[in-house]
């Protein structure tokens, strides 16, 4: 055979060897760039639905908010107590799982607001006489949120929540 040819031959058999080997490397790795790429954005819409669930809760707990809603004629101060209690509670534990999704200091927060809740209404709920109605107890727990900073602490939440979501978004 002549040189030229034989050497062509083996080029030929290297290019192609090479070829099989490197191009199905390169595309591998191109499709776990592509589906790394899709697991982030499924994992940043997560944790998005994960604030935006905890800023719901953080409205729905938030005592100014909760007080009109659960204010029911003909119970006492203590059924009234315990009913928004069970109500924060209940709320909360809908939705502990987001707290997989969210940074520490957001799960924190909406956690502190919780037992902040829980104690401004055993406090006050303990203030009332024995013969004090649910609606009494509505009504000095909307005073205090009037005149105290506690009762805008929800606000304070749901502020650092959503600047927790606009880091993702960035």
């Amino acid at each position: 055979m002549d040189s030229p040819i034989v050497i062509a031959f083996i080029i030929a058999i290297a290019v192609f060897f090479i070829g099989t080997l490197v191009v199905p490397y390169f595309r591998d790795k191109r499709k776990q760039k592509a589906k790394n790429s899709t697991n982030n954005i499924a994992s940043k819409q997560l944790q998005l639905q994960a604030y935006e669930r905890l800023i719901l809760l953080t409205d729905r707990i938030a005592l100014p908010n909760l007080v009109p809603r659960l204010s029911q004629p003909g119970f006492t101060a203590k059924e009234m107590q315990l009913f928004i209690i069970n109500n924060i509670i209940q709320e909360f534990e809908y939705n502990v799982t987001q707290q997989m999704y969210v940074s520490n200091d957001a799960w924190t927060a909406v956690k502190n607001l919780k037992e902040q809740n829980i104690g401004i209404t055993n406090q006050i709920g303990q203030l009332l006489p024995e013969t004090a109605t649910g609606l009494d107890l509505c009504r000095v727990l909307t005073e205090f949120l009037l005149k105290d900073k506690r009762g805008t602490l929800h606000e304070l939440v749901s502020e650092a929540i959503s600047f927790e979501a606009k880091k993702i978004m960035k």
